[in-house]
């Protein structure tokens, strides 16, 4: 592997003038004002994880649609609430798995939230409205034709819902809620820090779903090799796919987000490629025009899509102490 992508000092100032939808506000707006009809419907249950230290719980809400999504949320068994939260969005493909699984912030003492993707998942199905759509395999182009149809519509919906659903619970406290994910996850927060405007602090790691125009052009790895094989299919509809990716991307939404944040990139990635990243990275929080300090990107110069792996977990647990000891006022938006 070697690096492939722009040098270092480039990608620094990599700031790409991407489409944007007329109505992308709009858009978002009528979404997440249709999906707030529905009750949040949650329910908590206790279920078994063999763990002397974390308690599990099962969680059932109300996301896209008034369709049931899933979660585990762990909680440390010797803290009382209100405590601080992270909630935590899975990469392509992944579920939440099984309740021991991922419990790194409620060791370190959060309410963690692991949030299952639907169809994704095996305990949240993806029921779709939008019978006879066309796709490739994966999920990628689910709906592509059509943003109301599209399926990250609905993930990210439920996404949002899932910072709901935390802020509700008695042992959360709803003034210091964050949001992680890696790959995928890293997408999904950034699609919150962007529709939620007052989280504690966002914490991507190598984010997939960014700069759609250079990324299905740019790399010929899944999960993005999806959209290119479908417009190689059906070329008639590539202008009207990059249209519905638009709605979607991470760097539209970053440029919303008033957040503190934490990125990483591995400069090897040909999954996510470094400057899809940093295009994110470089215009998050531009509309609320963020404080220079309150971004940080840690750069793993020889790493892949692992990222940092388990050492950049030692820079988030680090970083976000500090951000929970002195916490600023978000940027007014």
């Amino acid at each position: 592997m070697a690096h492939f992508d722009l040098p270092q000092e480039q990608l620094e100032q990599y700031l790409p003038v991407l489409p944007e939808p007329a109505d992308f506000d709009a858009f978002w707006a009528k979404t997440l004002t249709e999906s707030r009809g529905f009750d949040l419907a949650t329910t908590v249950e206790p279920v078994a994880n063999g763990l002397a230290t974390i308690d599990t719980f099962d969680v059932t809400f109300a996301g896209f649609g008034g369709h049931p999504v899933k979660g585990w949320l762990h909680l440390p068994a010797t803290k009382s609430g209100p405590l601080p939260a992270v909630v935590e969005y899975l990469g392509y493909g992944s579920g939440r798995g099984v309740p021991h699984e991922k419990r790194l912030w409620a060791c370190a003492g959060y309410a963690h939230f692991v949030m299952d993707t639907r169809g994704q998942g095996a305990g949240t199905p993806d029921p779709d409205p939008a019978s006879g759509d066309i796709a490739a395999p994966g999920f990628l182009t689910r709906g592509v034709l059509d943003p109301d149809r599209y399926f990250y519509r609905r993930v990210f919906t439920d996404a949002v819902r899932a910072v709901e659903a935390v802020r509700a619970h008695p042992a959360v406290d709803p003034d210091r809620v964050t949001v992680t994910g890696t790959s995928q996850g890293g997408g999904i927060a950034l699609a919150v820090a962007g529709l939620v405007p007052d989280l504690v602090a966002v914490m991507p790691d190598v984010p997939f779903l960014c700069h759609f125009p250079r990324a299905t052009t740019f790399t010929d790895q899944p999960p993005y090799v999806e959209v290119t094989r479908f417009v190689k299919l059906h070329r008639e509809h590539t202008a009207t796919v990059m249209r519905t990716l638009s709605y979607f991307d991470g760097v539209t939404l970053a440029r919303r987000a008033n957040a503190p944040t934490l990125f990483s990139v591995g400069l090897m990635d040909r999954i996510c490629p470094p400057s899809t990243v940093y295009a994110a990275f470089n215009h998050y929080g531009a509309l609320c025009e963020l404080p220079p300090e309150s971004k940080q990107i840690s750069v793993y110069p020889f790493n892949d899509h692992e990222g940092g792996g388990p050492d950049h977990e030692v820079v988030k647990l680090a970083w976000l102490a500090r951000r929970l000891e002195s916490p600023s006022i978000p940027a007014k938006r």
